[in-house]
């Protein structure tokens, strides 16, 4: 009779070792997507920083530009 007790224990460990197992897996895919999704955001922010600069130095080389031709302008006029 006193197998059957132990046998049974040893059940119910063995059935919380695959929950915990369980767990655990899925708090690592967890932090897989995290860890992916915070990357891609970060890639994300880092091409729209470039791209303001490129943007502002498109802008800041036509400028010069305009204010010459338009001061042209004026003399021709």
């Amino acid at each position: 009779m006193g197998i059957w007790l132990e046998l049974g224990i040893f059940g119910l460990v063995f059935v919380f070792a695959f929950w915990q197992m369980h767990d655990v897996r899925k708090a690592q895919e967890q932090t897989r997507l995290q860890r992916v999704r915070e990357k891609a955001e970060q890639e994300a922010a880092q091409a729209n920083a470039q791209e303001a600069e490129q943007t502002s130095a498109h802008e800041g080389a036509e400028r010069p530009q305009d204010a010459v031709s338009a001061v042209g302008k004026k003399d021709a006029a």
